[in-house]
């Protein structure tokens, strides 16, 4: 007889049973459900409710179920249909009765939005301290290469030479932002339902203060209808998780180039690498690979679960059970793209010669010879031109920029002076972009400073809540 059968005449078609089920998957709520449960019926005891016998025979019956449940001794049964009747019938079992009181004065739809505000809360603290472990080794690595130049691309084409730490730390504040966006909807998250019931509240004398300071909530839901209906906060755990993915994986396709022979920038480490079942010279980046693969199924669960919310008319609707496997996945999803990213990069080998070979190579200084010229007086747009007939010049001719005698360059134009070669140097060409988020030596370290400094202000955060 199901818990909630009184009504029906007939049992539930087995077919239906099977597909309207969720204990398959929100049984990894059962330490949310357990812990929301016991400061329901702390609070039931509290206010008179229950009797201080009855909340105790119920905190001790849901303690062991909790505990025979990390103990791997209890069995989830489909015919119960979700983690919440499964744990009550489990109660009721354990301590007769009495156990059918713990419902008192809330409905699944509260219960469940409840595990999900606890659940997610502590997901997004996890996500925060992954995010800090990969910045932390983007940094590790920037302090390594301040001195270490390669170029940087536009289009994928050689454009300008830079500083691998500049470049590093770019990744850094990509997710120094996503920090932040984690950090921002904490407060949405940090939210508690409970006491809402199914959809109008409830007429038993609860103290949902009680519960929510007993839960470390910081603030209450005050509408019932908006409690047992609110996903906003999951869609917006799933946009920032996707964006992270993004990052994550835009980083793994520059790691996957620079791995490969014709880039020659990294050697990633042989604990992140598998090699191939036939040819033997084969060392593939396939954990950059399947995190740039597995963007895509976090992506969307973010636009599933706009496409389940959409239409849902006020409050409670059987289409909301979709919103948890999207997020289950997409924790088990993003968690492991950060674990397996901050020590594949402490572990990178950077070819430092061969980036500064490729940064001298070609004509990625020639913005810097158009910008010598506008110095000089000569109009930007002119010495654009000048440069660009100077740079087809040495295609046809099989120069370089740095290899052109001073005579050469005056054939172009009549501005150009002996400190044209020095100008072009790729550390004065670096050097030359000595403004704030620029790629001069100080810069970059006054970067590097103002990053670990706000690594710090995160982690301070961290023990605040």
């Amino acid at each position: 007889m199901k818990l909630w059968g009184g009504r029906f005449t007939k049992p539930t078609n087995q077919l239906v049973e099977e597909y309207t089920a969720s204990i398959g998957f929100d049984q990894l709520l059962v330490e949310e459900d357990i812990r929301g449960s016991l400061a329901h019926v702390k609070m039931l005891g509290a206010s008179g409710i229950l009797s201080p016998d009855e909340m105790e025979i119920i905190s001790n019956g849901l303690t062991t179920i909790r505990d025979r449940v990390r103990a791997g001794e209890v069995e989830f049964s489909v015919s119960l249909e979700d983690i919440h009747m499964n744990i009550e019938q489990l109660l009721i079992e354990e301590v007769g009765p009495v156990g059918g009181k713990l419902h008192t004065g809330r409905s699944r739809n509260d219960q469940v939005a409840l595990d999900m505000h606890l659940y997610v809360r502590a997901r997004t603290l996890e996500m925060i301290q992954g995010l800090l472990a990969v910045q932390k080794a983007l940094v590790m690595q920037a302090e390594a290469h301040v001195d270490t130049l390669l170029p940087g691309y536009t289009h994928l084409q050689r454009a300008q030479p830079v500083r691998l730490a500049h470049h590093l730390l770019a990744y850094a504040e990509m997710f120094g932002r996503d920090v932040e966006r984690f950090m921002d909807s904490y407060k949405r998250v940090n939210m508690m339902p409970l006491g809402a019931g199914a959809i109008a509240g409830t007429p038993f004398p609860i103290d949902r203060e009680q519960v929510a300071a007993e839960l470390e909530f910081d603030r209450l839901y005050e509408n019932s209808m908006d409690a047992v209906s609110d996903r906003d906060y999951l869609v917006e755990f799933l946009a920032n998780a996707s964006l992270v993915m993004v990052h994550l994986s835009r980083l793994s396709e520059e790691l996957i180039l620079w791995s490969s022979e014709e880039f020659g920038y990294v050697e990633l480490d042989d604990a992140f690498c598998t090699g191939s079942s036939m040819m033997p010279q084969k060392k593939n980046p396939d954990v950059p690979e399947l995190i740039r693969g597995k963007t895509g199924r976090v992506m969307g669960h973010w636009v599933a679960l706009l496409t389940t919310l959409k239409a849902l008319p006020l409050t409670y609707n059987k289409d909301m059970q979709e919103d948890k496997e999207g997020v289950f996945d997409t924790v088990a999803t993003l968690s492991g793209a950060l674990a397996l990213t901050a020590p594949m990069l402490e572990g990178m080998n950077v070819k430092t010669d061969r980036m500064r070979q490729h940064a001298e190579e070609g004509f990625a200084a020639a913005t810097d010879v158009a910008d010598y010229l506008a110095a000089k007086g000569v109009p930007f747009r002119e010495a654009h031109a000048v440069v660009g007939r100077l740079v087809l010049h040495c295609i046809q001719e099989g120069e370089t920029l740095s290899g052109l005698s001073l005579d050469a360059y005056r054939k172009f134009h009549p501005a150009f002076e002996a400190d044209i070669h020095q100008r072009i140097h790729v550390e004065a060409v670096a050097d030359a972009r000595d403004v704030r988020g620029g790629t001069a030596r100080n810069r970059v370290l006054s970067a590097l400073k103002q990053k670990k400094e706000q690594l710090d202000e995160t982690l301070a955060w961290l023990d605040t809540v």
